[in-house]
């Protein structure tokens, strides 16, 4: 009489199992997807601002005093005005795309109307930084570029046409039509910016014989780039001297991502065109000059943030939205490694801080509200600073960061692997471990493999790499929750172990062995990549062996950690066993829930809405804001109903099996 009840229970349990496949599958699907379309877009993007640029910069060659005096240079500023049109419709919705849209309109009639070319660079350079506002790209590269790699590279690739000296008279420049740039021309070489040169290197320039070089990693190309844009600027030696001795210059210059978008003719209406282009000279030359204290990415988010206010007092609440979002994603977001290794409690508060900011703005707060948040964003910002001041650095603090990074990063993915290894172990199925050891390392491989692809070849934004990590943690949480509760399910009283351990050895089928592959290789992998971006900030500072130093302690003691956990479960009883395994799941499920939410507000995807007074602890998941708290209490909710069940299952079900076992 208990048959039906019992295949009911059954038949329930297998349809949940199958929800929470069909979830785990789809969450997947999204992690593979999101990042994919949003290289789209980038890619869309950067081709956009490459034509706005080449419009700015060489539609002084196609119009003159109101007349035509080049009609193919002509046909082409008209053709890439188009194009640029068509590419700003087409991009993702957004508050800022409408004007996007009426802008590169207002600049294709002002080429058809032959307007001067002071007024179409103006409108053409306009359009592009509100482009880069509405839909940020990354605009300067990972490392400070190898500028006798882009020398090497230019002999190889470039000199033929555009000469050894850059002055368009290589060997095979007669032979070609339109003729190669000339980029010792300083005329035309004012208007034109590294990031320019940058994306005709990247995706090559149509109707003429320069052709894409995207084959190259990201790093030789912006070698290429800065070496290309060094012929017209020489004197170095006075831009050096003028770099050194003047703080307000190097104010306008303060990060990477600057020097890459500026022109010197816009540096030369700040400070004088003769020692803009000295200054240039040098800082192309030297691009490792803006690259050393990492004050210049907040400079970058005090400037999102100024702009995001403007827009907000505005009234253009949306796109206020997005320029705040950008200020963490591509301002603070890259100092979030060396920060977190330096003042973990600082970098905390500036990220709640900035999502304060950025839900002030979703919920329309007050004008005066919202420049509040960004005052007090601002004073954490120069605390930030002097945190990460060069002269701040020490053998110390470097060992010490490694030291925790590896331990923080380290810890969740052990727990888990580990107690897959110990599960296996208690069930007797050695010849399933080679399954999740094949996880773990691939994971490492795999880890390793994205930061060199992230940093020497496609560029990974800020957002990507938090899409990456909330989409991964959310379905390391949906995995762990169906094996903890499938844990708990086993851990029934002792005179059942025996019982359950044959059924347990007997079911682990390859299926089952790769699906454990598959969760040691999601459980270590989300934490590889972010713990290399650590331990690359923390290189970069110096003090090499000190950071080696605290990896190699970081390691032992995790080997210890671990070592402790496989010999203590050794000696559990089974029942046990499983009981403490399944809480770990449930809890290490509830913490990725946690992280996985909080990466998503980060990158965008999900809105903020902070809770006062609930308090921030990273270890765990916890972050005061109410989606995150939501999300942890959706993921309790389901491990008590799931261990509810299992203990009424197993009460309901405890006499037929004893009668079972007997026989």
């Amino acid at each position: 009489m208990h048959a039906p009840s019992c295949a009911l229970r059954r038949h329930s349990k297998m349809r949940a199992y199958s929800t929470l496949r069909r979830a785990a599958a789809i969450l997947l699907a999204m992690l593979v997807l999101l990042p994919a379309v949003a290289r789209a877009d980038t890619t869309s993007v950067q081709t956009t601002w490459r034509l706005l640029d080449y419009v700015a910069v060489d539609y002084g060659g196609a119009v003159h005093d109101g007349r035509v005096i080049s009609q193919a240079e002509y046909a082409e500023m008209l053709e890439f005005t188009d194009s640029a049109a068509a590419n700003i419709a087409a991009l993702p919705p957004k508050g800022a795309r409408a004007q996007l849209v009426a802008d590169a309109k207002r600049l294709k009639a002002a080429v058809v109307a032959k307007e001067s070319p002071r007024e179409v660079a103006r409108q053409a350079r306009s359009v592009a930084a509100a482009l880069l506002n509405a839909y940020p790209v990354p605009l300067a590269p990972a490392r400070s570029p190898d500028l006798a790699r882009g020398a090497t590279l230019y002999g190889q690739n470039c000199a033929s046409c555009h000469g050894m000296s850059g002055d368009g008279r290589g060997p095979d420049a007669a032979r070609l039509d339109p003729p190669p740039i000339a980029f010792s021309d300083a005329a035309r070489a004012r208007e034109r910016s590294v990031f320019g040169l940058y994306q005709v290197i990247e995706q090559g320039l149509d109707g003429t014989a320069m052709q894409s070089f995207a084959d190259l990693p990201a790093a030789d190309r912006w070698a290429l780039a800065f070496y290309s844009g060094r012929f017209a600027f020489r004197d170095t030696t006075q831009g050096e001297r003028i770099w050194q001795s003047d703080a307000g210059v190097r104010r306008l210059v303060p990060d990477m991502p600057t020097l890459t978008a500026m022109t010197p003719a816009a540096l030369g209406a700040k400070i004088g065109q003769p020692e803009a282009d000295a200054v240039m000279a040098y800082l192309r030359a030297n691009p490792q000059a803006v690259t050393g204290s990492g004050a210049g990415s907040l400079a970058l988010a005090r400037e999102r943030l100024e702009q995001s206010f403007a827009a907000y007092a505005a009234g253009k609440r949306q796109q206020a939205g997005e320029l705040a979002l950008s200020a963490y994603l591509d301002g603070f977001e890259p100092l979030e490694p060396l920060l977190a290794s330096r003042d973990g409690a600082l970098m905390a508060r500036i990220e709640t801080a900035m999502g304060a900011v950025r839900a002030a703005i979703q919920k329309g707060a007050p004008v005066a509200e919202v420049r509040h948040e960004i005052s007090a964003l601002d004073t954490l910002f120069t605390d930030a600073e002097q945190v990460l001041a060069p002269e701040q650095a020490s053998s110390t603090s470097a060992f010490v960061g490694a030291l925790t990074i590896l331990l923080r990063e380290g810890l969740e993915a052990l727990l888990v692997v580990i107690a897959i290894v110990a599960f296996l172990r208690k069930a007797e199925r050695p010849e399933a471990l080679r399954y999740v050891h094949a996880g773990w390392v691939a994971a490492l491989a795999a880890g390793g493999l994205t930061w060199a692809l992230a940093t020497y070849a496609i560029g990974v934004s800020g957002a990507s790499r938090e899409l990456t990590e909330g989409f991964g943690s959310l379905l390391a949480a949906v995995i762990l929750l169906s094996v903890g509760i499938w844990m708990h399910g086993k851990s029934q009283a002792d005179q059942w172990q025996r019982y359950i351990h044959a059924k347990l050895s007997a079911a682990l089928s390859k299926r089952s062995s790769w699906f454990l592959f598959g969760l040691a290789f999601l459980a270590v992998y989300r934490e590889v990549f972010e713990t290399i971006l650590f331990y690359a900030a923390l290189a970069s500072q110096g003090s090499g062996g000190a950071v080696f130093g605290g990896f190699v302690t970081g390691l032992v003691l995790l080997a210890v950690i671990a070592w402790a956990m496989l010999r203590y479960s050794q000696r559990l009883p089974i029942g046990k066993f499983f009981s403490y395994s399944s809480a770990l799941m449930a809890v290490l499920a509830a913490v990725l829930a946690g992280k996985g939410t909080a990466a998503l507000q980060e990158a965008g995807m999900l809105s903020v809405t902070p809770v006062s007074g609930w308090p921030r602890v990273t270890l765990l998941g916890i972050y005061p804001t109410l989606q995150v708290i939501l999300m942890q209490a959706a993921a309790l909710v389901i491990i008590i109903l799931g261990f509810w069940y299992n203990r009424r299952a197993i009460e309901a079900g405890r006499p037929a099996k004893a009668g079972n076992q007997s026989a």
